[in-house]
């Protein structure tokens, strides 16, 4: 996590810390502020994990949505403690538990409930051997982990952006950021010196740098979900498994 007096590079993800989530319980105007941050931040995991509950996109967003409205409400991370466990954690058993309420209120609901009877025929959902699909289903949690790993590495690599345009090297960034991907289209750095109108050695080294403040950037990224630094290392080798 950088130092206090670093001003050089954008806060990115910063409403994952856990100090930020504490003061979403509030109504302060930085609670808000926080809670606007983090729905923006992992949106995309939540989506894609509720997406693949519900195989509908629609639906999807509109749980989602719900969900979040739900969680930052007041009370959602009211009894969230800083020092024990991983935010990412926390958040995929909120959706879990949200799931599940939504599954057992759609149950009851065609069951009798307090909503319209709906008679069990061979072909509907709640039929015997076609039940809802369940939220702890693994492959749920792994799309929501990949989500996750990639809204980490996309927003790393929009700070990068960001740097690179104040420093007035836009372009540099974009020709070299493949090296950063994988995305390379089979260009050569010798072929992206000439494009810079650099030297293939300058390039290399530039690519050097780049790869060096990626990483760093990642780190100090996933070091703000986590109660305890010395578990960075093992966070980005999960990390990197997901998106092997």
């Amino acid at each position: 996590m950088s130092s206090s007096n670093d001003t050089s590079r954008p806060a990115v993800f910063a409403t994952t810390q856990w100090t930020r989530v504490l003061a979403a319980r509030g109504e302060s105007p930085d609670a808000r502020a926080a809670l606007s941050e983090l729905c923006e931040a992992y949106y995309r995991p939540v989506l894609a994990f509720i997406r693949s509950w519900t195989g509908d996109d629609d639906r999807a967003r509109d749980l989602t949505h719900d969900f979040f409205s739900r969680l930052l409400g007041g009370k959602g991370v009211a009894g969230v403690d800083p020092q024990r466990g991983r935010f990412r954690s926390f958040l995929l058993g909120a959706a879990k538990h949200f799931l599940a309420d939504v599954r057992d209120r759609e149950l009851a609901a065609r069951r009798g409930g307090q909503h319209e009877h709906v008679p069990l025929k061979p072909e509907t959902d709640t039929s015997p051997g076609n039940d809802p699909l369940d939220p702890q289903t693994p492959r749920f949690e792994m799309e929501f982990d990949r989500q996750w790993a990639l809204t980490i590495l996309d927003r790393v690599l929009k700070a990068l952006a960001s740097e690179h345009e104040q420093a007035g090297k836009s372009r540099q960034f974009e020709v070299l950021k493949g090296w950063l991907t994988g995305d390379v289209e089979g260009r050569s750095q010798a072929a992206a010196a000439a494009l810079l109108g650099m030297h293939e050695g300058a390039v290399k080294v530039a690519i050097h740098r780049l790869r060096r403040q990626f990483r760093e950037l990642v780190k100090r990224e996933i070091a703000q979900t986590l109660d305890d630094p010395a578990q960075v290392a093992d966070e980005l080798r999960y990390l990197l498994s997901i998106l092997a």
